[in-house]
């Protein structure tokens, strides 16, 4: 069985036609949330609509609201209508899904609510369904310890063992823990009652089709696997660019800071997967490790380092889009004086063979002018010498840009010869778009999340190292800056690209930024 399950992990992350095949339940724990109507209920209705859902599956909604199957299900329905990528709900097929699901009230703190649960899972006609169950923990991370106690304390959720006939799974949103310690503790207090195989931790970023095939263009393509290294490579950058601000979430954003909220997770994750090793195989524990190890070759962010590599910034007043908006500190639930950051830049090395020597540049941050989020990979220069004596002729270095949102594709950079007869150049672009070769349809991230967490393969979660090797890099730099104010270089206007203290980051060594164009 052992080496049944290692075969079938090996084949499933970048496995096409993928489907749960076992019967099971899931159960959301914050079902009256806004991730459960926007994301997860959304998903699992086109898993189903694609023929990708066990044949034999249950949804229960588990929350404290007063609601009805009946009224509860009428909310996710129309909740399809607003937030699915298609909109129009197929009558049918909604009354056929529907018929799975199910409301269950409860508070999170009760063990009499858990105990409902458990005689509501018996009533179900086959023992897969009370056995083989999903628990998907959509709540405030402080209540995931709660949860798994209870669930545990009525055998709901046991250490799986080789060879046992039924299994359960724990799904566990962001933020994982504020700091290292904090997730150090989660972890510990997960793996009581889990194996780690049983836990999945989720980065959204991690299910999108354009982060996976970060690793499907590297490793399938000689022509640039070939060239991924310090040999050929000069520096890499990395943007993930939000044109909202803080919004309603004030009072979260003064205690996370964008560094917390989207370093220590969406662009890590990508960092390693842009520099991991190839793994031996495409099992889980492979690539995870190989991300891992990437991870742990990051040099280390001594006071020295954070100061000459790393840039945060605070947006003030301005205009987004023609939209005019406040500055962070006029935020609803912010301090009129705070510094905690809305963008972060980074220059960071990782230490190891194939990279020694080549800066990888992150930036984040809220309000800027364009949603993307893209990697480009800038090649060194060839030596000048072929045409070194016209003095005139500008020769752009190489680049390759993964765009992975929106206008999802791959562009390439190089030179070429204006027509006439002087010898002239100019870059010139190869452009492969996902929507011009493959359609409009691009599954949700959530999709892929859902569908690996029933079949259990973990390659698109992030495992413990992971998550703490990532946690200690962010506390490295927070410790540095402690309560040490924003200086004027640190601040930016809302519809720029940022502070003019991440563009020194560059200039420092001759290098600009790519902004991200907007979708053609």
């Amino acid at each position: 069985m052992a080496e049944e399950m290692k075969t079938k992990l090996v084949t499933a992350g970048l496995e096409a036609n993928r489907k749960a095949d076992e019967p099971c339940t899931i159960v959301i724990f914050g079902a009256s949330g806004d991730l459960t109507a926007r994301k997860l209920i959304p998903a699992l209705y086109h898993l189903y609509l694609e023929g990708q859902m066990p044949d034999s599956f249950r949804v229960v909604g588990f929350a404290r609201r007063e609601k009805t199957d009946e009224s509860w299900c009428n909310e996710m329905r129309e909740s399809l209508e607003k937030y699915s990528r298609t909109k129009n709900v197929d009558e049918n097929k909604w009354n056929s899904f529907a018929a799975n699901l199910s409301y269950h009230r409860g508070d999170l703190t009760e063990a009499e609510a858990y105990t409902r649960l458990e005689d509501r899972l018996q009533r179900y006609e086959s023992e897969e369904l009370k056995r083989n169950l999903v628990f998907y923990l959509a709540i405030s991370p402080s209540l995931f310890g709660e949860v798994v106690d209870q669930l545990h304390a009525i055998q709901l959720l046991q250490r799986w063992e080789e060879g046992d006939e039924y299994w359960q799974r724990v799904v566990v949103e962001k933020p994982f823990g504020h700091d290292l310690q904090s997730a150090k503790v989660l972890n510990n207090h997960l793996l009581r009652h889990a194996r780690e195989r049983q836990i999945f931790r989720i980065d959204h970023y991690l299910g999108k089709e354009t982060v996976q095939n970060i690793m499907m263009f590297r490793f399938s393509n000689a022509i640039f696997e070939q060239l991924w290294n310090r040999e050929a490579i000069e520096h890499v950058q990395i943007t993930v660019g939000e044109t909202v601000g803080v919004g309603s979430r004030g009072g979260y954003f003064e205690e996370s800071g964008t560094i917390r909220d989207m370093v220590q997770n969406h662009l890590l994750q990508i960092l390693s997967l842009v520099a991991m090793e190839p793994p031996p195989s495409l099992a889980a524990e492979d690539v995870r490790g190989e991300k891992v190890k990437a991870l742990k070759s990051i040099r280390a962010m001594t006071p020295e380092n954070v100061a000459k590599q790393v840039v945060r910034g605070q947006y003030f007043a301005g205009t987004v889009n023609g939209e005019s908006r406040k500055g962070y500190r006029q935020e609803e639930k912010v301090d009129s004086e705070s510094n905690v950051e809305t963008y972060v830049a980074l220059k960071l090395f990782i230490d190891n063979w194939r990279w020694s020597g080549v800066p990888f540049y992150l930036r984040t941050g809220k309000n800027l002018p364009l949603r993307a989020s893209e990697v480009r990979v800038q090649f060194r220069p060839t030596p000048n010498v072929l045409f070194a004596a016209k003095g005139d002729l500008d020769l752009m270095p190489n680049a390759i840009t993964l765009r992975l949102q929106p206008d999802e594709g791959i562009s390439l950079r190089f030179n070429g010869k204006v027509p006439g007869n002087s010898i002239t150049s100019r870059p010139v672009r190869m452009h492969f778009g996902y929507d011009s070769e493959f359609g409009a349809y691009t599954p949700e991230a959530y999709e892929r999340l859902l569908l690996e967490a029933m079949a259990g393969d973990s390659t698109l979660f992030i495992r413990r190292d992971e998550v703490e090797t990532a946690w200690q890099i962010v506390d490295d730099i927070r410790a540095v800056w402690g309560d040490e104010p924003l200086t004027n270089r640190e601040f930016y206007a809302a519809g720029s690209w940022g502070p003019m203290a991440a563009e020194d980051l560059l200039a420092n060594d001759q290098y600009v930024w790519h902004d991200p164009q907007p979708a053609k």
